[in-house]
């Protein structure tokens, strides 16, 4: 792996952690604005604490040496849960501010899983 992939890899990673970590506090902690756009969507309120736990223990995943296949899991939790919020959102013709949070931790989810070193596949 090329000192620049492992840069990319690394800035992407940490932001996805952080960003997930960070929404996952929210969503546990069901932070009032958080609970009325998860009811703005149409889902239930003890969705959040469940999801903010998962993006949470996903973050501490992709970010610990080893346990490859837990890595893979977390990778595609990440991804499912951003794309089924994108969706979500454009279902309910949110405007592109609403979308746009989702949109970036999905890229950041891909960028940090194509650019992952061997030891973390």
């Amino acid at each position: 792996m090329t000192k620049k992939n492992k840069i990319v890899y690394w800035i992407a990673t940490g932001w996805l952690a952080l960003g997930m970590v960070s929404t996952g506090i929210v969503q546990i902690l069901q932070v009032k604005e958080e609970a009325a756009v998860f009811s703005q969507l149409g889902y239930p309120p003890y969705l959040m604490p469940m999801l903010g736990a998962w993006k949470t223990l996903g973050a501490i995943a992709i970010l610990i040496p080893g346990y490859p296949v837990l890595k893979e899991w977390a990778y595609a939790g990440f991804f499912f849960c951003m794309s089924g919020a994108i969706i979500s959102h454009l279902a309910v013709h949110d405007p592109v501010a609403r979308i746009f949070p989702p949109l970036l931790l999905l890229t950041l989810t891909l960028v940090s899983w194509y650019f992952r070193p061997a030891g973390r596949k």
